[in-house]
């Protein structure tokens, strides 16, 4: 898959790249049971996710975007002022589990998630499994 269009490079085929959050990108982690009922609520709207080798899904949205979230099950990694945070993102071209890999791959048009279309799908994935 051509990523030219990608103001970064995801890692070439061998292994997972720990890359800063908060330089191109925020990641926002859902516990497996919100984030797979939200990545179902999202559908066609929701850009690349990573799931890791634990179920856990994360969603690339635009830096500052997910500010002040506080759903259950559910971070937002950012770049802190005290310390560097990274996330383990997977070739390209793994798009099949158990491994970490590309749950919802990159590609033409699908890259960043909205964050607000994200935090209401989370939000409504988390009263739905865990109540108001």
């Amino acid at each position: 898959m051509t990523t030219h269009n990608l103001p970064w490079n995801p890692p070439p085929a061998v292994d997972v790249e720990a890359l800063p959050v908060g330089k191109w990108w925020d990641a926002v982690r859902a516990a497996s049971i919100v984030g797979e009922r939200a990545l179902k609520t999202l559908g066609d709207e929701t850009g690349a996710v990573i799931q890791d080798k634990y179920g856990t899904l994360y969603w690339l949205v635009a830096v500052g975007s997910a500010t002040s979230w506080h759903l259950r099950q559910v971070r937002v990694l950012t770049e802190l002022a005290d310390e560097s945070t990274y996330l383990g993102v997977p070739p390209v071209s793994w798009t099949t589990g158990p491994r970490s890999h590309w749950r919802v791959p990159l590609g033409p048009g699908r890259y960043l998630t909205d964050a607000w279309k994200l935090r209401e799908a989370l939000a409504e994935a988390d009263h739905a499994e865990y109540g108001p």
